[in-house]
């Protein structure tokens, strides 16, 4: 893998790499409306609106989602042309997921 590779794909895991943002560019990859605005995804995370845009902002400037402002509301959706990196992203995700189980099924005990 040459530098210039490495430096993407980094780029791009750094930005799934936080368990909110992999959380709303999931929500955003499954809507039945192929979108979804900042009002969902922060109904969905329980977070506040400004740490919701930020997660976005993050998300937006790795490339992996596109955004469309209609009135006061932004609604985000996956870049058409990033669209099958998410779904190998989101896949990966699961499968490391459901590899290790639930965690509270594998923390001690103490005694």
């Amino acid at each position: 893998m040459g530098a210039q590779s490495a430096a993407q794909a980094a780029a791009v895991l750094k930005a799934v790499g936080d368990p909110l943002r992999l959380r709303m560019l999931s929500a955003i990859a499954t809507d039945s409306r192929g979108e979804s605005c900042v009002c969902d995804l922060q109904g969905l995370t329980d977070a506040a609106q400004p740490t919701v845009s930020h997660h976005l902002r993050l998300l937006k400037e790795a490339g992996l989602v596109v955004s469309e402002r209609r009135g006061t509301w932004v609604y985000y959706r996956v870049a058409p042309s990033r669209a099958d990196v998410v779904a190998v992203l989101l896949d990966l995700a699961d499968s490391v997921a459901s590899a290790l189980g639930d965690p509270r099924a594998n923390s001690e005990t103490k005694e």
